[in-house]
């Protein structure tokens, strides 16, 4: 996946003209590590991803699609890839090998800590979501109620009811997530770079 990235990154920085040297003034990353990254022989960690993103006009989500191999029906927790990241603070890994051909679609999703005073909209949408918290204190909103879930406890909910969730602690939020019905079944594409899935 490091190829793939590194890839992109370079086809658009070229696309738009810009010297190594550019991108490591606007992003504040070394040109050595940009070089790197470009030629797939290092990772790249998610904030500066983000800012790699802010610079060339794109949303952090494009450098992630497609990365996905077709495989078999097990992933291995070492194969797990960033499918997406929605507003910077959503970390989305798909748990099937082929999100397009099944009706459900369960996900690993990483949250990072928002500020308290940050405003939080519900949303609702159809099918239903189960939610399984394995690390960190996961607040849910769930029509016009707030509850406070720990790791361990689950959530199961219409998806018509409104919904949000945030983390409002100084530490990662894990929760495994499955939709139905699956956004992404039988569209032939990655999806869209939506907070309502």
């Amino acid at each position: 996946m490091n190829k793939d990235i590194g890839s992109k990154v370079k086809n658009l920085r070229t696309r738009k003209k810009m010297t190594l040297k550019d991108l490591s003034e606007k992003t504040g990353l070394s040109t050595g590590f940009l070089s790197q990254l470009e030629r797939g022989l290092t990772s790249i960690a998610t904030d500066s991803l983000e800012k790699v993103a802010e610079t060339l006009d794109v949303d952090s989500s494009f450098f992630f699609a497609g990365c996905t191999k077709n495989r078999n029906s097990i992933i291995r927790s070492y194969e797990k890839e960033v499918f997406q990241i929605i507003s910077g603070r959503f970390i989305h890994y798909h748990l099937t090998d082929n999100s397009g051909d099944k009706a459900m679609l369960p996900r690993l999703i990483e949250l990072l800590p928002i500020n308290s005073d940050e405003d939080i909209s519900p949303y609702a949408h159809e099918g239903e979501e189960f939610v399984y918290v394995l690390e960190g204190t996961l607040t849910l909103f769930l029509n016009n109620e707030q509850f406070e879930l720990f790791p361990g406890d689950s959530a199961h909910y219409s998806s018509s009811q409104t919904h949000n969730w945030a983390n409002y602690t100084n530490k990662m939020v894990r929760l495994i997530v499955t939709s139905v019905p699956n956004p992404f079944q039988n569209r032939g594409d990655n999806g869209e770079d939506r907070t309502d899935i």
